[in-house]
């Protein structure tokens, strides 16, 4: 009988004893207009910005893993030191965008279109592009990325 009493005690004792976690959510931030919006030094993994209009945006130094930016307006964005592993960035505009030291290890940028981007130190490795987009980044791709201390050039395979 003591047992029968006991037992429900125990498993509410369990149940309140042990820590809540949080529920995460990746923020949607698709198809809005945040010109000029800082972002910058946030963890923001898988964060979405479909079709967003992030021209002038500030996102230095952030955390943007597996974050999805499909067919994004970065106009004059800041992108510097931002980790962009595995992101989608395909359709994205990149006009006069800066990607200083920005990691995009194997993210899918094949449609994306890159002018008058700065891509010194980034690192490009297992991103596949176009071959016009291609030409855009060697034309200016120099350094060496402080992160994973891969050459820009080598990354983006230019000749």
């Amino acid at each position: 009988m003591r047992l029968r009493l006991l037992a429900p005690l125990m498993v509410l004792w369990v149940m309140l004893a042990l820590p809540i976690q949080p529920a995460f959510a990746a923020m949607d931030y698709a198809k809005q207009v945040l010109i000029g919006a800082d972002f910058s030094n946030r963890e923001m993994q898988g964060v979405t910005f479909n079709l967003t209009n992030l021209r002038e945006a500030d996102l230095s130094g952030s955390d943007l893993q597996g974050a999805s930016l499909y067919g994004a307006k970065l106009q004059d964005a800041n992108l510097s030191n931002s980790n962009l592993r595995d992101a989608t960035l395909d359709s994205a505009v990149f006009d006069g965008t800066n990607l200083t030291n920005a990691v995009l290890e194997d993210a899918f940028a094949f449609n994306t279109r890159f002018i008058n981007v700065t891509v010194e130190g980034a690192d490009f490795t297992n991103v596949p592009l176009r071959a016009d987009a291609l030409k855009v980044l060697c034309a200016n791709a120099e350094g060496v990325n402080p992160v994973t201390g891969r050459d820009t050039r080598e990354t983006l395979g230019c000749s």
